[in-house]
């Protein structure tokens, strides 16, 4: 007779579910089981929607930190993630030197790159790769303080410090505004021992966020996107921040390039040395790009410019800029340059070939002549990933080259491309579209690709 062979991580998920099945049997077994199925255990409760025993586990969970990370969160695991905050427990007093058997950083983040929980190697104080690190109040500060003076800070006297990492969208709407109420009101319970750690900060409009922003800690924050505010609004956030790694604008009103609001913008830009990704769209800079660009650290990697107004010589600057050195993405769309001089353009991208991964350029007046003088630097970039040059008026003939050169960057699988002019009756008018002549276009470009065996590659346009 045969041996039943099975996966063992299969005879573990059969465990887990079965286990599930029945809540009341799994709440009840949490004081027995051993300490590493509690990781699997939770990712299948979250995933399943588990609620009661999801909120068991976060009361006993055995290690210092949880994290969300990478698990998937749909609409029903919203209600889940405050399930966890509300039973996110205060722990109560302990020695500095012991090592708390129980939860101390909730990370309620989506999307970060992380395990459940961190390793643990040592007795003497949490150890957690995802913890904040600029707050005065994280636990990391608060207990370096406490291993150098041998003694409790003061509000460590009744509970440890602990944390909660979370990312906020303030956008005005009443499921925000509810869970924002949630973390205050966890945050006031705590009776300060509990500090609100917020990395990512979204604000949709900036009278939505005035009142909760005076409960933040803006010095944790990472990265900051502002839509729909005035200049001076945006510095008030600035002058707290120094550790931005990426910063997105849109929307940002002000009275002129040469008052002091913007002068007083550069000056908080200048102070942002770990910042690799600027965003600014919808930003008027004709003319000072200069300006900005000399504020920003040589280290950027994304660069987002739409909508701009960027002028002739502002592209002359970025050309010839340090900070255009190693780009990875570069995004210029949507602003009305002037090419009778490419000669900028193409030194850009020259500097940029070793780096840059993905080049957006839509709708920037983009010509059959125009291509045909950047398309050999273009075609030096090797490790392009990504291109993007939608609604520009070239020809089939053009877009044709455009793909003989193209086809030679392994790198690159995606490209975004304008549909020729002799598509449409009358040229970028969606109306007019000839339905049957696009066709006839992406068939053609198919058979190229087929062609240059590169079945690999992804060449995309829009019609609506």
């Amino acid at each position: 007779m045969m041996m039943d062979e099975r996966d063992p991580s299969s005879l573990l998920d059969l465990a887990i579910q079965s286990l599930l099945s029945n809540e009341l049997v799994a709440i009840h077994s949490l004081g027995e089981i051993p300490r590493e199925l509690f990781v699997p255990l939770f990712s299948a409760a979250f995933m399943g929607g588990y609620r009661k025993t999801l909120t068991a586990m976060v009361k006993v969970w055995p290690f210092t930190c949880l994290h969300i990370g990478t698990l998937s969160v749909q609409e029903p695991q919203r209600e889940l993630l405050k399930a966890m905050v509300e039973n996110f427990q205060l722990l109560p007093a302990q020695d500095c030197s012991s090592r708390s058997p129980k939860l101390r950083i909730l990370d309620v983040r989506q999307g970060v790159d992380c395990r459940t929980t961190c390793p643990e190697f040592g007795i003497r104080s949490p150890t957690c790769f995802h913890g904040c690190t600029h707050s005065v109040r994280s636990i990391l500060k608060l207990e370096s303080q406490c291993s150098i003076v041998d003694l409790k800070p003061a509000s460590q006297s009744l509970r440890p410090p602990m944390e909660l990492l979370v990312d906020l969208s303030l956008d005005g709407t009443l499921r925000e505004r509810e869970f924002f109420a949630l973390l205050l009101n966890k945050v006031e319970q705590s009776s300060g021992s509990l500090h609100l750690c917020c990395r990512d900060l979204q604000i949709d409009k900036f009278v939505y966020a005035k009142n909760a922003l005076k409960f933040l800690d803006l010095a944790c924050i990472q990265n900051l996107a502002v839509d729909q505010a005035s200049l001076s609004e945006v510095t008030t956030l600035l002058a707290h921040m120094v550790y931005l790694d990426s910063l997105s604008l849109s929307k940002i009103t002000f009275r002129s390039l040469h008052g002091k609001v913007f002068r007083v913008f550069l000056n908080y830009l200048g102070r942002m040395n770990c910042l690799k990704e600027l965003n600014l769209s919808s930003f008027s800079l004709t003319d000072h790009l200069d300006s900005l660009l000399r504020a920003l650290p040589p280290n950027l990697d994304f660069l987002y410019l739409p909508f701009c107004d960027i002028s002739y010589r502002d592209l002359k600057f970025l050309s010839q800029s340090v900070q255009a050195t190693h780009l990875k993405l570069l995004n210029l769309s949507n602003n009305p340059m002037y090419w009778d001089d490419c000669g900028p353009f193409q030194i850009l991208l020259q500097k940029l070939s070793d780096t840059l991964q993905h080049l957006a350029i839509n709708h920037c007046h983009l010509t059959d002549a125009v291509l045909s003088a950047i398309l050999p630097a273009l075609s030096k970039c090797s490790h392009l990933r990504v291109i993007s040059f939608v609604s520009n008026p070239i020809s089939m003939p053009m877009l044709m080259r455009i793909l003989h050169y193209l086809t030679p960057l392994m790198e690159l699988k995606y490209v975004i491309y304008p549909i020729p002019i002799h598509c449409y009756e009358q040229w970028h008018f969606h109306g007019s579209l000839d339905r049957q002549k696009l066709a006839d276009v992406q068939t053609q470009l198919k058979i190229m690709l087929q062609s240059a065996k590169r079945s690999d590659m992804n060449w995309i346009t829009y019609s609506q």
